[in-house]
């Protein structure tokens, strides 16, 4: 795999690789016209959406940080995103160019204030895993093999500037209208932040991994202070497959059962006891080791869950609640998807919607036993999704909705749902976190 010697640090030179980006996506659609002549329009888009995706990726990859962890999040969208778009995003959970060997050294130097063998017994300079922040070297002091994740030069700096680039596109996508459509973005923002600032993520890995210890067939690893700054964190070195290849080659269900039930206990956990949760659940941060335990790494994410939101989104998640119509409003509007500002019809229309979406999203709560392989469940989750992307009436209505901890919220019960259907996670006991 190609290795990187630099990465666009300033504003001028990371919104010049997203015009060449958006440049080759311009090209992309011309060629796709002139292929609706001579192909179906089914194959025509196929064409386009794996040339696009391509395009994205690789401009995206070579940036790394804020532009890159987008990729990353959309990834997990699997029931909104064409195919093409997830199977190549999805590379950015664990595999993506590294940096170069100099660069390693000039990065430790700069953060750390000393090179890497000054420091450690070993360190392999090759990158043992690249991703959107950052890329993680195996170390050794005093026979223990480490992991050394070490953050690419520039990225925390970058996180506002690459956010204004993003926002008008994202607005369009999502139909954001509104003047406090400002405090989406800010979330997303100040979590990005959060992520670079590996003393934090050094002080929220040590507090979780004390607070779920003693959960079932889950391990985390140790911290060492001694060897992290602000820029370079150091922990236990984990050995385990990734989930996504545990799940890829895995037919056992009894196995599936134990991981599925691990990961299932360890996030109703956080969310109903600790009340902050691993808000990053995709398949890079979990690995699975020879005794069938699931290993969770990378707490940079953490999502604190204030009871103004959890009181009622959870009570939402209860089927009696959501058939109780005057209820099921009321907890709309202290939700904010609807406002008094609304007019009639966006009030009809979004509260069906919401109505039709929560029936079936919180299924699994609607039982003490669930069943994540369920293919039909998922089928109509991702049905649900493309009906409402397309649909003419939404897109003339102001898509800004809801909380701001929606956002994070929402991504970890996405992320958590397709991991558990990936896992092909068949008799989950939903609410076995109250007996730990």
């Amino acid at each position: 795999m190609k290795r990187l010697d630099s990465i666009p640090t300033s504003k001028i030179q990371r919104a010049s690789k997203l015009l060449q980006t958006g440049a080759k996506v311009g090209v992309n659609y011309l060629k796709y016209y002139g292929d609706k002549i001579t192909k179906s329009e089914e194959e025509a888009k196929e064409n386009l959406n794996l040339s696009n995706a391509e395009d994205i990726y690789d401009g995206l990859k070579q940036m790394k940080g804020s532009a890159l962890k987008v990729a990353q999040m959309l990834s997990m969208e699997k029931s909104i995103l064409p195919r093409a778009y997830v199977e190549k995003f999805s590379l950015s959970q664990f595999s993506v160019p590294p940096l170069s060997a100099p660069l390693v050294q000039k990065t430790f130097k700069n953060y750390f204030g000393k090179t890497p063998n000054e420091i450690f017994d070993t360190f392999n300079l090759e990158s043992i895993n690249a991703a959107s922040i950052g890329q993680v070297h195996q170390a050794e002091v005093d026979g223990k093999k480490l992991a050394v994740k070490i953050q690419y030069p520039g990225i925390a700096e970058s996180i506002s500037s690459d956010l204004a680039l993003v926002k008008p596109i994202a607005i369009k996508m999502f139909n954001i209208k509104g003047k406090d459509s400002d405090k989406y973005f800010k979330e997303v923002e100040n979590k990005l932040i959060e992520e670079t600032d590996y003393l934090n993520e050094l002080k929220q890995s040590k507090a979780i991994a004390e607070a779920c210890k003693h959960l079932p067939n889950i391990q985390f690893p140790k911290y060492y202070e001694e060897y992290s700054s602000n820029r370079i964190i150091t922990m236990d070195w984990m050995t385990g497959k990734h989930l996504s290849e545990f799940t890829e080659a895995n037919t056992d269900v009894e196995k599936s059962n134990k991981i599925g039930q691990a990961l299932w206990d360890f996030y109703m956990y956080q969310i109903h006891v600790i009340k902050k949760v691993h808000a990053d659940p995709h398949p890079g941060n979990f690995l699975v080791d020879n005794e069938y335990q699931l290993i969770a790494l990378d707490f940079g994410c953490m999502k604190e869950v204030p009871n103004d939101f959890y009181i009622p989104y959870f009570e939402l998640a209860k089927k009696e609640n959501i058939n109780d119509e005057a209820f099921f409003k009321t907890k709309l509007y202290e939700l904010e998807i609807i406002k008094e500002s609304d007019t009639p019809e966006e009030k009809k229309f979004f509260t069906a919607l919401f109505h039709e979406m929560l029936s079936l999203f919180t299924q699994p709560f609607h039982s003490d036993v669930f069943d994540f392989s369920d293919a039909d469940f998922f089928g109509k989750i991702a049905e649900l999704g493309e009906r409402y992307s397309k649909s003419s009436e939404l897109r003339n209505m102001n898509g800004n909705r809801g909380s701001k901890h929606f956002i994070y919220i929402n991504r970890t019960f996405f992320g958590l749902y397709n991991l558990m259907h990936d896992i092909k996670a068949t008799n989950i006991k939903i609410n076995n976190y109250t007996n730990l």
